[in-house]
C-alpha cells in the first residue's frame, strides 16, 4: 500500500531530479510527475524510471495530447496526470497499460473521463471548487473512483478535504518550488506526510 499522495516536481530540471526524488521517496511519496513545462522533462523522466522505477511510479504532468502520452511512454514514465479531461489522452494512457488521473471540475467532465478509462480524476483546481462543491461531485461519482484533489491543499487544509471525501492530493508548490535544495524539499515532504497521516489519510 502507497500513500495516496503525487508530488509534482513543476520546474525542476534534469541535474536535481534525483536527489530530490530520494527524499520524497524517504517520506514516502512514491508518486512522482514532471510537468511537461518543466526543462528537459523527458529526460528527468528517463532518470527517474532507470533508477526508481522499481520503487516509485514516475510519469508527467500537464499532458495535454496523445503523442505527449507516447513520448512519456517512451522515457519510462507510466503516470500522465493532466489538467483537463481529454479522452484521447486518456485513452492512448490506458492502451499502453499506464495510469491516467486527468483534470475535472464538473461531473460531466468526470463522468466522460470515467468512460474513458481513467484510473482516477485530479479535481482541479481544487480550491476553486471548493469542499462543498467538491462533496456535490463526489456524490454522484461511482463508488470506488478515485478523486484527487490537487491546487491549494495542504497541511493546513488536508482534514477538511479528507472529511469531505477526497482520497488523495497532488503536491505541488508546497512540496517543491524550483531553486529549493533536496534537503528543504525533503523537510516540506515529511510535514506534508504527517499532516496527511494526522488528518486520517493513511493508505488506498
Amino acid at each position: 500500500m502507497t500513500l495516496p499522495l503525487i508530488g509534482i516536481l513543476r520546474g525542476v530540471t534534469p541535474a536535481e531530479v534525483e536527489a530530490i526524488a530520494m527524499v520524497l521517496l524517504e517520506a514516502g511519496i512514491t508518486r512522482i510527475e514532471v510537468p511537461l513545462n518543466s526543462p528537459a522533462p523527458f529526460e528527468s523522466i528517463a532518470l527517474l524510471a532507470e533508477r526508481f522505477g522499481d520503487r516509485a511510479l514516475i510519469g508527467a504532468g500537464t499532458v495535454l495530447t496523445p503523442a505527449q502520452v507516447k513520448a512519456v511512454h517512451a522515457a519510462g514514465g507510466r503516470l500522465i496526470v493532466s489538467p483537463n479531461a481529454r479522452p484521447a489522452v486518456i485513452e492512448a494512457a490506458q492502451a499502453l497499460d499506464m495510469q491516467s488521473f486527468p483534470g475535472i471540475v464538473t461531473p460531466s467532465e468526470a463522468f466522460d473521463a470515467l468512460d474513458a478509462g481513467a484510473t482516477g480524476l485530479k479535481l482541479f483546481p481544487a480550491t476553486q471548487v471548493g469542499i462543498e462543491g467538491m462533496k456535490a461531485v463526489r456524490a454522484v461519482l461511482p463508488q470506488g473512483t478515485l478523486l484527487y484533489a490537487v491546487g491549494g491543499i495542504g497541511e493546513n487544509n488536508f482534514a477538511e478535504w479528507r472529511a469531505g471525501g477526497v482520497d488523495g492530493a497532488g503536491l505541488g508548490s508546497a512540496l517543491y518550488t524550483p531553486g529549493q535544495s533536496a534537503e528543504q524539499v525533503g523537510r516540506q515532504a515529511q510535514a506534508l506526510v504527517r499532516a496527511w497521516q494526522a488528518a486520517g489519510g493513511e493508505h488506498e
